[in-house]
């Protein structure tokens, strides 16, 4: 049952409110003044706070602008006898849901209240998803070599500095710019990756930039760019070393003049887009055989992270075991197995040519095929080794 607490310091105007919103199955809470209603906040977990802006002690745009600083963050509708259009627009800068005058019509109140509860409900679920997505990238490990990893990101990550980010197929080159995008100050903003293998060469200029409407066969209407999908956050161009020259160029562009132009058009549009670059090519060779353009590289090459391959790092495999264990009991639904320490001994001598990747799927089949306790015996049976 939502949460919903009235600040108001007249008593008949908390009573109407709470009688009204009581026969709509809402648990309402009552303070006659700002401090009391400030000190609830502090102390409860309210969906919602229908708030006065005149009163004493504490006006209605102080408990507003001071809830917000809170850890627990209530949607706000304001509600007053003295409104004005200013009052409204000030109210929704500093965070208020809506604004309601008194004394409020009863179907714009239930509306409002019903849509300022949505609003509570997607935040909360966003705030999930994003716990269980950082969960998901979590950066698993305490070798050397990921430590290293691990502690440039931290002091690359506040700037804007392009990073490139080498290493096998498998090792978590995507990981690695997602620990960039989600602890730089871009975070709040979009993280568009783009698998530059995975788009036809002649199709790789419009995924990047866009293509108006007639400018091929197909283009039936226009369409934005992954550039522009990602301004004011971070684009991961991955296995960049197989995009065309011709591509190379245009992005080189970006980078220039921090400006793109759709496919078919001739109109400049200004972007601001931090760049991570990924490959497991070796683009110094690359640019020896005329296949990666030498001045691109040293764009995009400003800060260089060599992810190691899991042979290099075999000390961390009992913690990416126990982690893939309980990622993947979570995804089934079931209980989480174990793995006999013999067994993980096992998984330590085996030579990962597919890195993290194959060792997640290894993982994957011994849950489903092994006992519920993973021996060394089921490494051997299981395990393609």
């Amino acid at each position: 049952m939502p949460k919903i607490l009235i600040i108001d310091d007249e008593k008949v105007i908390r009573e109407t409110l709470k009688e009204i919103l009581e026969y709509e199955k809402y648990e309402i809470f009552e303070a006659q003044d700002g401090e009391k209603g400030l000190e609830m906040i502090k102390n409860e977990d309210f969906d919602l706070v229908l708030c006065d802006i005149k009163m004493p002690k504490m006006d209605g745009i102080e408990v507003l602008t001071k809830s917000a600083e809170l850890a627990k963050q209530p949607q706000f509708i304001m509600i007053s006898a003295h409104g004005s259009i200013e009052t409204a627009v000030e109210a929704t800068k500093k965070g208020a849901f809506d604004f309601i005058p008194k004394p409020p019509d009863l179907n714009r109140l239930l509306l409002t209240v019903r849509n300022a509860l949505d609003k509570k409900k997607l935040v909360n679920e966003t705030k999930v998803l994003k716990k269980k997505l950082s969960k998901k990238l979590d950066m698993v490990g305490n070798s050397e070599a990921i430590s290293l990893v691990k502690d440039t990101i931290e002091k690359v990550a506040p700037t804007d500095a392009r990073v490139l980010i080498t290493g096998p197929n498998g090792t978590g080159k995507e990981l690695v710019a997602h620990w960039v995008h989600q602890k730089s100050n871009r975070s709040g903003a979009p993280f568009i990756a783009v698998n530059c293998a995975a788009i036809p060469a002649e199709l790789i200029e419009s995924e990047l930039f866009g293509h108006e409407k007639g400018a091929f066969t197909s283009a039936m209407k226009q369409r934005q760019g992954k550039f522009e999908q990602a301004n004011g956050g971070t684009i991961f161009l991955d296995e960049i070393g197989d995009m065309s020259l011709s591509a190379q160029a245009k992005v080189l562009r970006a980078l220039q003049e921090h400006k793109v132009s759709r496919v078919g058009g001739d109109k400049d549009i200004k972007i601001d887009v931090r760049v991570l670059a990924a490959t497991n090519k070796d683009l110094k060779k690359e640019i020896a055989e005329g296949n990666f353009r030498e001045d691109l590289y040293h764009r995009i090459s400003v800060i260089l992270i060599q992810v190691p391959p899991l042979r290099e790092r075999k000390e961390d495999i009992p913690l990416l075991v126990d982690k893939f264990l309980g990622d993947i009991a979570a995804e089934y639904g079931t209980a989480k197995k174990e793995m006999d320490k013999s067994a993980i001994s096992k998984l330590q001598d085996f030579p990962w040519t597919g890195n993290i990747r194959e060792l997640r799927n290894v993982i994957e089949r011994l849950v489903i095929l092994g006992g519920k306790n993973i021996s060394a015996e089921d490494i051997k049976k299981y395990a393609d080794y």
